[in-house]
């Protein structure tokens, strides 16, 4: 008997303890569904996060201020840097240790198709203002052209190497790996590549057209942040838990006011508009064009007797900065969106820790990066003037002529025009 109420207590006791971790089970399921309906609204760490997050922002702003202030070439090189920069988070991110130790040269190589991509992707732009540059050296402008007429051959014979390298470096139960990283390594370097070279591309044509697209994303990233922060209720995508429809309606409205009020300033300064044909650093003048030239609009009934301003004066620039404000609003968050599931993909929170609050610099150029090509391709396509000027005509005979083609031109001009003069008298 004693046995047998002794086993029954035993058997009693353990469901009960199957019970209570079985209620201790739910009970955590219920809190983690809990805290994840409340993450948006009681995050206990989120006034630390907003702070740190705070003046990490406002140092890389008087940072970016700055390199803006000292002009073009200094802008490309903050560009380069980010490059770099975007590469090694993304190189590290897919590289593993233990394969790593094994294929102790493979880490260079992918560097070796870095730098190449490099020098395609910039060597004839480059080039092309080098000759702006020093067309009064004659041994300069010499060693020049034999950059851009034998730039893509050296381009390709350095990758030829490298694809050379892969192929002796193979090993044995390691060829998997080893072609991952190398199909890797060329995703990663048209994602860097392809992109940021419309942003230098924007930078020569105006400061303008760099720093309005890159303020707007700012912009639009910080409003969807505060938004979010203080008024975040409803999640907007499942890709980012924290993004809420409240933050990007309003960061949305803030975008659009923003683009049509910045424009107007920047617009007023003549350094950021005037496009820079050469690698010199002075200061730049020039005639800003119709589009930022300001057209006068009369408010008549609009406004009352008493109001100061009768008239108001609107640069015809501000109305293509509403499409600028717009597309960085509604379209460029899909590149957060894109990164938001390329790491949820590879399981990590941020793709890397140099920045703090904000992660690594990839987490801050994705959205970035889709807004240059748009901004490039917008100038392209409505803004900039599609006839050749002189400058133009003049750089394609500097950059394609030699010294004794561009004399045979002049003296066959000269001609043309000696015909002309004749005939109208």
């Amino acid at each position: 008997m004693q046995t047998n109420s002794s086993s029954s207590d035993i058997s009693s006791n353990s469901v009960g303890r199957a019970r209570h971790r079985k209620k201790s089970t739910e009970a955590v399921t219920d809190g983690k569904k809990t805290k994840e309906t409340n993450l948006l609204v009681n995050d206990q760490n989120k006034y630390k996060s907003m702070l740190i997050r705070t003046y990490s922002s406002l140092c890389m702003m008087a940072g970016f201020v700055l390199v803006v202030y000292m002009g073009h070439l200094y802008i490309w090189a903050m560009v380069v840097v980010i490059q770099y920069f975007m590469a090694r988070e993304l190189f590290n991110l897919l590289m593993r240790v233990n394969e790593a130790r094994r294929l102790p040269w493979f880490r260079l190589l992918n560097w070796h198709f870095f730098f190449t991509a490099m020098l395609f992707t910039y060597g004839r732009f480059l080039s092309h203002h080098l000759v702006n540059t020093v067309t009064t050296d004659k041994l300069l402008y010499k060693l020049v052209s034999a950059l851009v007429k034998y730039q893509m051959l050296i381009c390709y014979f350095l990758y030829i190497a490298g694809f050379m390298w892969f192929i002796l470096t193979l090993k044995k139960k390691m060829y998997k790996y080893q072609f991952k990283q190398y199909a890797w390594t060329h995703m990663i370097l048209l994602l860097v590549f392809a992109q940021s070279s419309f942003t230098v591309a924007n930078i020569f044509e105006g400061i303008f057209w760099f720093l309005l697209p890159a303020s707007l994303i700012a912009i639009n990233d910080v409003a969807a942040y505060f938004f979010g922060f203080f008024f975040g209720r409803t999640p907007l995508i499942k890709l980012s838990p924290k993004k809420t429809w409240e933050g990007f309606i309003g960061a949305s409205v803030t975008t659009i006011i923003s683009a049509f009020l910045l424009a107007r300033v920047m617009g007023s300064f003549k350094c950021l508009t005037c496009p820079r044909k050469d690698l010199s650093t002075g200061w730049l003048d020039c005639d800003p064009g119709p589009m930022f030239k300001p057209e006068h609009f009369s408010l008549g009934e609009w406004v009352p007797y008493w109001f100061p301003w009768k008239e108001v004066g609107i640069l015809p620039v501000q109305w293509h900065a509403l499409a600028l404000g717009l597309f960085a609003s509604i379209i460029a968050p899909f590149g957060g969106f894109f990164a938001s599931g390329f790491k949820r993909a590879f399981k990590i929170k941020d793709f890397g820790d140099s920045i703090p609050g904000h992660g690594g610099i990839t987490d801050r150029m994705d959205c970035q990066m889709v807004m240059a090509v748009f901004a490039y391709i917008y100038h392209q396509s409505f803004i900039a003037n599609q006839t050749f000027s002189v400058e133009t005509i003049l750089d394609q005979i500097l950059r394609n002529l030699s010294h004794d083609e561009q004399f045979i031109l002049y003296e066959k001009l000269g001609l043309i025009f000696h015909g002309r003069q004749l005939e109208q008298g």
